[in-house]
């Protein structure tokens, strides 16, 4: 039996898991998945469990059951692409004929002293739901400071203050406009929204220090309540161990067909991999679908496509509480309540085929 091994369960091991059961998958091929927690994470909506308007379970869908699936519950501590096994704490070491690497990413600190230790995050459903603790158990009035305003720090700041409008929330941004990647009508209708709810932008900030309760920016401290970090990602801490070519950014470097230049039977997928857009969920579930093509491809012996056809991503879409949002489809720029459901739509989607 041939063994195919999902590292992670995100949106890329599910979308691998999807196109492949129930009836996709050879006779001959057994699939095992190893992650940390007894369900897939909607990642996307970290920010909103963080901020406390949707419950834990509400982030949550059930992965697939099929008898040649085997779920495997445990933190991995370290893969063998050589050997072609990984170990998995407490449940000893799992061997593949064929693995795909999808265990997303982290934090990342930029090396500001203090940034680890003293901050909250949204990159795991874990670092979620500590955060979620401790915004919400603040008392009121309290001071709250979110480090990045890209699309998560945005969110996060326009939820919470759904969820807590008595909170003093400011957003601090190395840029001179917040969403700096969007375009300028974007940025600014944020920006005004904002101001309407008496959430403050610091532009051009630099944070050089974070202490228990105080955050430096340019060396100016800052006493805050709760500082909630969402100012860059890096992938994974093995992927960073793993001694393979990676790009400037610490993402693997992969062939077209995904796998890594020296070794076709291991397969990078997500936020780890090295690839000409931005990570998003979007991404990953188009990239697991090539995957597949070429994993059935290989598995039948059949040639590969000279050239893999190009990704085309639909867009992105962000939300301003529950009423509001923003988005770039098709290079169209989208404001309003519009966005918004569309967001909610998607999702409910989402949910209604995977669950």
């Amino acid at each position: 039996m041939r063994k195919l091994v999902l590292l992670g369960g995100g949106y890329g091991g599910m979308k691998i898991m999807q196109k492949l059961l129930p009836d996709q998958l050879p006779e001959d091929v057994h699939i095992t998945l190893i992650d940390k927690v007894p369900y897939h994470s909607l990642k996307t909506e970290f920010y909103a469990l963080a901020a406390g308007t949707l419950p834990d379970q509400h982030v949550r869908v059930t992965f697939p059951e099929h008898e040649r699936l085997t779920i495997v519950y445990g933190e991995i501590t370290q893969m063998n692409i050589v050997e072609k096994l990984v170990s998995v704490n407490g449940q000893g070491t799992i061997p593949f004929d064929d693995l795909v690497i999808g265990l997303g990413c982290e934090d990342k600190y930029h090396s500001v002293p203090g940034a680890n230790e003293y901050t909250y995050g949204i990159q795991s459903i874990e670092a979620s739901r500590r955060t979620y603790s401790a915004l919400n158990n603040l008392p009121g009035y309290s001071k709250v400071a979110i480090v990045g305003a890209g699309l998560s720090g945005v969110e996060l700041a326009s939820e919470l203050h759904e969820s807590r409008p008595d909170l003093d929330i400011r957003i601090y941004d190395r840029g001179k406009n917040i969403l700096s990647a969007f375009p300028e009508k974007l940025s600014t209708f944020v920006t005004n929204w904002f101001q309407e709810h008496n959430i403050q932008v610091i532009n051009e900030s630099n944070i050089t220090k974070v202490e228990e309760g105080i955050l430096y920016n340019h060396d100016d401290p800052i006493e805050v309540d709760v500082i909630v970090w969402t100012a860059g990602i890096q992938p994974n801490k093995l992927v960073r161990e793993l001694e393979v070519e990676k790009d400037a950014q610490g993402r693997v470097l992969l062939t077209p067909y995904h796998n890594l230049p020296a070794n076709e039977h291991v397969y990078v997928v997500g936020d780890c991999a090295s690839l000409p857009f931005a990570p998003s969920a979007q991404l990953a579930e188009a990239q697991a679908e090539q995957i597949v093509q070429v994993l059935l491809s290989r598995w039948k012996q059949e040639e590969l496509p000279e050239k893999m056809p190009e990704m085309k991503l639909k867009g992105v879409l962000g939300s301003l509480g529950r009423k509001q949002g923003f988005g770039l489809v098709a290079d169209h720029t989208l404001t309003g309540r519009v966005p918004r459901l569309l967001k909610s739509g998607i999702l409910w989607l989402y949910k209604f085929h995977n669950g």
